[in-house]
C-alpha cells in the first residue's frame, strides 16, 4: 500500500476539517427538547380504539388530571391530538419529599382518522382519570341510482 502524506492545505483536508466541525456542532440537526418530550409522551402514552356500528372511541388513562389539564383537538382536519400534562403538585411549607416516584410528564397521542369520521361531531368526558374520545361516524354514502337515458330515434 502506498500512504501518501497529505498537504494540510488541500481543498479536501478543508472540506474534511468542516465537516468535522460541523459533527461536533450538537445542534445541528439535533431535536429540539420539546420534540424529545413529545415523542416520549406519544410512545408511554397507552390507548384504547373501539369501533362501534355509529362511532370510534379512543380510551386513554390520565391518572391525576383534570378535565382542564386536558386538549383534545383536530389537526388538518383528520388528526386527533389527545394532550395533557401533569405537574408536580406545590410543596405545604415544612413538608419536603422523602421519595418522589409518580411520573410528572405529558401525555400525548396522535391518531389519523378514518374517512368516514365526523370531526364536527366529537365529545370528551374524562372520569376516574379515564378520557374517552368519541368520534361520530359519518353516514354511508347513498348509493347512486342508474341514470337512464332516453333512446331518441335519428
Amino acid at each position: 500500500m502506498d500512504f501518501r502524506v497529505m498537504n494540510l492545505d488541500s481543498p479536501l483536508f478543508h472540506t474534511l476539517h468542516q465537516m468535522m466541525d460541523l459533527a461536533d456542532d450538537k445542534t445541528l440537526n439535533a431535536p429540539t427538547q420539546s420534540y424529545v418530550r413529545d415523542a416520549k409522551a406519544m410512545a408511554t402514552t397507552p390507548a384504547d380504539v373501539k369501533e362501534y356500528p355509529h362511532s370510534y372511541v379512543f380510551v386513554i388513562d390520565m391518572p391525576g388530571l383534570k378535565s382542564g389539564d386536558i386538549k383534545v383537538q383536530v389537526e388538518d382536519d383528520n388528526v386527533l391530538l389527545i394532550s395533557g400534562e401533569r405537574k408536580r403538585e406545590e410543596e405545604k411549607e415544612g413538608a419536603k419529599y422523602l421519595r418522589m416516584e409518580r411520573r410528572v410528564d405529558k401525555f400525548m397521542r396522535k391518531f389519523v382518522l378514518p374517512e368516514n369520521s365526523n370531526t364536527d361531531a366529537i365529545s370528551a368526558v374524562c372520569q376516574d382519570g379515564v378520557l374517552s374520545v368519541t368520534v361520530q361516524k359519518l353516514p354511508p354514502p347513498e348509493p347512486k341510482k342508474p341514470k337512464t337515458i332516453q333512446v331518441k330515434v335519428a
